[in-house]
């Protein structure tokens, strides 16, 4: 079986597009095509349905995707295996950070890992945690610097991992700011400004509410921490960030209710990781979570 031809199923399965999956794989969208047909006909099966609007998979091709991104891994993990170790780091890498760690974490590591490695060709993409899993399940990136999911699934493996202390904080001038201490109950009466429902951060937060039967008033949800940030130091409500953020423009809170994230670098389970992935988590391990 022809691994470009599997390449070019799974980007145009990916990416929804003939036209997409053309210009990712740097090819002619007619080539993109001939490949398909080769792998349908090798098969025996169609493997898209081309009859509706989007493209969707037949269930002959729903079945093959799975194969197909294991065989995939197992020509990558050939070639990182056979790959030369003569020392010299080298090639492309492509990687993926949540935009607090590409903030917070993320420059340090990089100016040291591209100083002692200048041969490395670094594709870096910012997004959510929840987006990251996504394009990991994909296989667009080796490593993913994200939030750790408490619904992670199996087939990702975290390589590296610490504690992001959280805080409750308000704004300077909000009527909670010189209150101490300051309960939960209190905090019900005032509204939230939090990460989006599906995150790790939300959940714990909303899991303290649960737990002690308070409503929770999220307003205004956004993913960006920094926008978060702003908005709670202007008095739009209260939130919970990471202590590392925490600076003049907003003040902590004393909750008595100890909240915290576990940040991670992951990958994906039996596929390995490159030279230049792993020389990039020994720089992290080195230099440690820190700004």
């Amino acid at each position: 079986m022809d691994s470009n031809a599997l390449k070019a199923f799974l980007a145009i399965v990916d990416h929804g597009s003939f036209s997409e999956a053309a210009e990712a794989l740097h090819l002619t969208q007619p080539a993109i095509s001939k490949r398909l047909a080769a792998l349908e006909h090798q098969l025996d099966a169609t493997l898209l349905d081309r009859s509706q609007r989007h493209i969707g998979l037949t269930d002959a091709g729903r079945r093959l995707v799975p194969h197909a991104r294991r065989i995939l891994d197992e020509i990558h993990n050939a070639q990182t295996t056979l790959a030369s170790d003569d020392g010299v780091v080298s090639g492309e890498l492509h990687i993926i950070a949540s935009h607090h760690i590409g903030l917070h974490h993320l420059p340090n590591w990089l100016r040291k890992f591209t100083g002692e490695h200048p041969q490395v060709n670094l594709n870096l993409q910012f997004m959510e945690s929840d987006a990251a899993y996504v394009q990991m399940r994909k296989r667009n990136a080796e490593l993913a610097f994200v939030t750790l999911s408490d619904s992670m699934e199996s087939h990702f493996m975290v390589y590296e991992q610490w504690p992001d202390p959280m805080a409750f904080v308000v704004g300077p001038d909000h009527e909670l700011a010189t209150r101490s201490p300051v309960t939960l109950k209190d905090l019900a009466e005032y509204p939230a400004i939090l990460p989006d429902t599906t995150t790790a951060t939300y959940r714990v937060v909303s899991r303290l509410f649960l737990e002690a039967n308070l409503p929770l008033r999220q307003q205004i949800p956004t993913n960006y921490l920094e926008t978060i940030k702003m908005m709670t130091g202007v008095g739009l409500g209260w939130s919970v960030l990471p202590i590392s953020m925490v600076d003049a423009s907003i003040r902590t809170l004393d909750i008595g209710c100890p909240v915290s994230r576990v940040l991670g670098a992951v990958g994906f389970s039996g596929r390995q990781l490159s030279h230049a992935a792993r020389a990039l988590l020994e720089t992290v391990r080195r230099e440690g979570s820190g700004k």
